[in-house]
Formats: C-alpha cells, sequence, structure tokens
C-alpha cells in the first residue's frame, strides 16, 4: 500500500450522482483508506447527496453538467462549473468516468495546470455505435473533444480492447500509458451466492434504454411466456433521457401481456438476484457491464451478447452464453435452454462465481487503479 499522505487531495469527476456513489464507492474508501483526501464532483444537488457522501467521509459538490445533449450553452456552463470547482478544491489527482466529464474535467484540468488526470473510459455510448450522417458529425465533434481532454494524461484507463482500438482508430489516444481493468469490479463480499429458485426465472437489470438490448429482452420474454407462462421474466430499472431510452408506452405491451414484471429502478440489486435462476443482458457494447459481474458473484448464470465488453464476461457454455447483438431469437432459445436444463444452469452459476473471485473481485481492480495513479 502506498505511503500515507493526509495533504494530498484525489477528486472523482461524473456526470451522473448515483453511479458515483453506488459504482465508484469501493474505490473511493479505498483512496481514502491510503490517506487521501477525497472530493466526489456530479450532477445531482448537494442537498439530496451531501450527507450520503459525508457518511463515508467524502466531500459531494454539485457541478452543473448534462449526461446527455450536444447543447454549446449547457456544455460551456459544464464546463465553467467544473473548472470553478477544480480551481476551489485544488487537487493533486482527478479520476474522471462518463463522456463530459471527462472531456471537459480534462480540458478544465489543463487549464488550472493539474497534470495528473486520469480518465476511465467505460462503455461508448450510442455515438459510437450508430453510423447515420449526423451520428458521424457528432463523433467528429466529439472525438476532437476527447483528443484536447486526454493529450497528455499519465493513463489511460480502458474496460476491454475493443474501445481501446476504437481510441487508436480515431486517433483520440496516442503516445500515453494505457492501462486495462477488468471492469468496474464487484465486492465479492458484499454479492454472495443465493440458491436458486424452485421456479425458473430470468432477470435484466439495466437502464431502460435501446443500446442495453432491452427490447431484444422483452421479445425474448414475450416468445418464453408464449411457450411457459408460468415462467418469471423480471426487469429493473430506471427510465432514461438517452436518445435511445425505452418509453412506459413501449414497455407497456409486455407487462400487459404478462410477458415481463416491470419492478422500476433499485439502489440495491440483490434481492432480485435472488429471485432469479439466470441473469440476461443483450447489450449492444459496453465498458464491462457491473451488473454481469454482480450476477455471476450471486452465482448467477450470465446470457449476454458477443459484443465488446460483454464478451469478456462470459466463457461461452461455462458460465452462460454469448449470443449476437440485436438477435432477440438467440436470446429466447438460450433462455429456453436454461428452463430445460436446471442442473446445467446450478453448474454454470457456480463457475460463473469462481471467476468473479478469480478476475473481477473489486480489490484487485482498485489496487491496479492505485497503482496506476500512484495512489
Amino acid at each position: 500500500m502506498a505511503k500515507v499522505q493526509t495533504n494530498k487531495i484525489v477528486v472523482v469527476l461524473s456526470s451522473h450522482t448515483p453511479s458515483l456513489f453506488w459504482f465508484r464507492m469501493d474505490m473511493m474508501e479505498e483512496f481514502l483508506a491510503r490517506g487521501w483526501r477525497v472530493y466526489a464532483l456530479a450532477n445531482e444537488d448537494e442537498s439530496s447527496w451531501r450527507d450520503k457522501f459525508e457518511a463515508h467521509g467524502i466531500v459531494y459538490r454539485q457541478i452543473h453538467v448534462q449526461r446527455n445533449g450536444m447543447n454549446p450553452f449547457q456544455d460551456l456552463k459544464a464546463f465553467l462549473s467544473i473548472r470553478k470547482e477544480l480551481a476551489d478544491i485544488r487537487p493533486d489527482k482527478i479520476f474522471a468516468f462518463q463522456a463530459k466529464t471527462i472531456i471537459y474535467g480534462g480540458i478544465a484540468a489543463r487549464s488550472l495546470g493539474v497534470q495528473e488526470f486520469y480518465p476511465l473510459i467505460a462503455g461508448m455510448g450510442s455515438i459510437f455505435l450508430n453510423d447515420d450522417l449526423r451520428t458521424r458529425l457528432v463523433r467528429g465533434i466529439v472525438s476532437t473533444e476527447y483528443r484536447l481532454a486526454l493529450r497528455h494524461c499519465p493513463a489511460v484507463f480502458f474496460q476491454n480492447r475493443d474501445d481501446e482500438a476504437l481510441f487508436r482508430d480515431n486517433r483520440i489516444i496516442r503516445g500515453q500509458k494505457v492501462v486495462m481493468l477488468h471492469g468496474s469490479g464487484v465486492s465479492i463480499e458484499r454479492f454472495q451466492p443465493t440458491p436458486l429458485p424452485a421456479q425458473p426465472a430470468f432477470l435484466c437489470i439495466a437502464r431502460l434504454i435501446r443500446d442495453k438490448g432491452v427490447i431484444e429482452y422483452l421479445d425474448a420474454c414475450r416468445m418464453i411466456h408464449g411457450i411457459h407462462p408460468e415462467v418469471r421474466c423480471m426487469l429493473v430499472g430506471p427510465y432514461d433521457t438517452n436518445p435511445s431510452a425505452v418509453k412506459a408506452e413501449d414497455l407497456e405491451p409486455y407487462i400487459r401481456d404478462g410477458s415481463v414484471e416491470y419492478l422500476g429502478a433499485a439502489d440495491d440489486v440483490r434481492p432480485y438476484f435472488a429471485q432469479a435462476s439466470v441473469f440476461v443482458l443483450p447489450s449492444y457494447r459496453e465498458g464491462t457491464p457491473k451488473t454481469n459481474l454482480e450476477a455471476m458473484a450471486c452465482g448467477r448464470p450470465v446470457i449476454t451478447t458477443d459484443a465488446p465488453g460483454c464478451k469478456e464476461t462470459v466463457v461461452d457454455g461455462e458460465n452462460g452464453f454469448l449470443v449476437p447483438v440485436k438477435d432477440s431469437r438467440a436470446v429466447f432459445e438460450k433462455m429456453l435452454w436454461s428452463v430445460d436444463h436446471p442442473e446445467e444452469i446450478a453448474g454454470m452459476g457456480l463457475k460463473g462465481r469462481k471467476l468473479a473471485e478469480e478476475s473481477f473481485d473489486v480489490k484487485k481492480v482498485d489496487e491496479e487503479i492505485c497503482r496506476a495513479m500512484g495512489i
């Protein structure tokens, strides 16, 4: 462990406060344990979040950044808000994830002379998934912004080689050091195996956007329901403002005909894993999906896509199955196989738990981050 440096400050930047709190708390607590003062900066109101972060010894401040959209006035506001907070805090190091806080945080850090800016590229988003004219134009702008933000970074964190290759192909990174992480990691103490339910049940946990494969999951659930109406198919996750968002009216027909149970958003997803026998995430692309790792730690097999980020979590036929992107039929076939093979499913879940312990333990991931950042 690094030498304790109680006068040192690290800032963690995010454009989404719940993601910062739920997905980065283990890392921030590790920073604290190593003697660093930690500031967390994200988009939601301080009155709702300050006490939650302070309970962990972390100072929370709001920055005015919108996760989605390309409004130049809003983006300028985001840059100025981030720069103002960084100028006040005067951090020694900055860790940033999510596109806008990486871009505007990186540019703000450079303008203030903060040399140690460490971005995590955890998924590419819709502008790197689609290829229509408007998306190509936006991608060109965003790629330029990324280049400015990352030009002098000591290291850039990635969660899969495909994302790294995409950044190299678009000449966003060149000589920077690249550190490859096993996703965000998962707490194997907090997420523990539980007995499988007596009746087969499926679960998808995701923000309700099309890029997460939510529609493919819903269609597969409808096919399962037509053959096995007794089988539960659960969906957990919040509605979203993303351009590819699934709206309530899109979801309603599947709820009405009994294909799926929509259980809303949840802060603690462990009770839902306990009710499921198999986890399903047909996402189009990820950094590394944390829900897959949580499912594995809970001893659940995972049906996911052979897509960047997702494919790194599953050894096909061992701890789950890989299916093609945007293929509801393939998702259905693996779900149907799972219904018919409960004993094999239990064994696959145990293999997933072992893989989570060996490769995706959050303590190992945080150790790698701290080593690269010199914390």
